[in-house]
This record gives C-alpha cells, structure tokens and sequence, in this order.
C-alpha cells in the first residue's frame, strides 16, 4: 500500500514536467506526507487538467454522510476497485498525484517488531505521478467542498516485495505517456500499467 509520500520540488519544476500551472497561494512542497493525517497534496484532474490543486489524501466519496469515509480510502486496489462501492462515482474522475517520493517499511521479523525504512524514488529523483481517482465531497452541515483523492495500488514488482515483504503492493506510477491515457479514462481493464525502475534508499 501507500501511505506516506513526498513532494519536494518547487511550482516551477511541476509546471515544467506536467505542462500544468500552480496557483502563486499554493504551497507544493513537503518532505513527508502523511496519508492518516489527510493532507492537502498537489494533484491534476482529468476535469482540470492544465491546473495543478491540491487535495486531500483519502477518498470522500460524493454520496457520503460523514467525512470519516476518508480514513479508509488512502489507496484503493486495482483488481477490486470497479467492485467497491466507496470508488464506483469515481471510476472516472481520474487524477494524477504528483510526488518524487514515497516511504515504505520492511519488516525485519515475523511480528514486525523491528522495520526498516525506505524511500522510494525514480532515478535521478525525478518527479513523478501516481494513478488516482478523485472525488468532490459537499458537507451539508457547512456547504463547503472538500476535494479528496484515493492512490490506486497493484502487486508489488520484484523490489517492492522484498521491501513491502508483508501486503506486498505498491502504488502505481505512470509513465508521461500513461499519464495521459489515465486521464483520458481509458478503460481499467484495458489499462497498461508500465513497469518503472524504482531506486530504494533505506532512511
């Protein structure tokens, strides 16, 4: 699974890679996101998509009473995600989710007592994006909008097993090329998800 990331370029930097503008208010960086605290994380939507917003981390979906649906929707699993009813609404509001980062933990005894942290980058520590779906949530006891997303995740490759050696998944990073695809919501079970070298750094 996913759930912690980074961000750490600057808005000139993600307006170059995604041919995207960031509003000058937004603050794009951070060195550690933390997926159960919900932050607001730089995403681009396949409604918006020369726009670069940011959006909670952890799906809301539209038809929901209570914000706390989020806490179980930080990432959703391709081989079930056309199945769940929390992601149905949102097979096609895709997003990209824009990061050069993301920790995991490799468990280094059965009970997982002691773990061992990495980060995972591409190399040369590009920037790049996760698959998403995303999704525009109204609370009725305020009228705000809160806008949130979900990490769509697969099997671990070889590396991410042996890193993530308990779930053994991993979120799925696009390719500019698949990008694209993704937005333009090509069909999930059509969709080819490209295999990316990954460099793991234990921190």
């Amino acid at each position: 699974m996913c759930f912690h990331s980074k961000q750490s370029k600057d808005a000139q930097a993600l307006e170059k890679r995604f041919h995207a503008k960031v509003a000058p208010e937004l603050v794009v960086t951070s060195d550690h996101y933390n997926g159960f605290a919900h932050p607001q994380t730089p995403v681009i939507t396949n409604k918006d998509p020369e726009i670069i917003q940011l959006y909670h981390w952890g799906l809301i979906p539209f038809w929901a009473k209570e914000k706390k649906y989020n806490a179980n929707n930080l990432n959703a699993r391709i081989e079930t995600i056309t199945e769940k009813v929390s992601f149905k609404s949102s097979l096609k509001n895709r997003c990209l989710i824009l990061c050069d980062g993301f920790m995991e933990w490799q468990w280094l005894d059965e009970k997982g007592k002691k773990k061992q942290p990495y980060l995972i980058t591409l190399p040369h520590d590009e920037v790049f994006a996760f698959a998403g779906l995303y999704s525009n949530w109204i609370d009725k006891s305020t009228g705000e909008i809160i806008n949130t997303y979900t990490i769509v995740t697969t099997e671990a490759n070889d590396l991410m097993a042996e890193i993530h050696n308990i779930k053994k998944r991993m979120p799925i990073i696009l390719t500019p090329e698949n990008e694209k695809k993704w937005l333009n919501e090509e069909n999930l079970l059509d969709f080819q998800y490209p295999e990316i070298e990954l460099i793991a750094t234990a921190i």
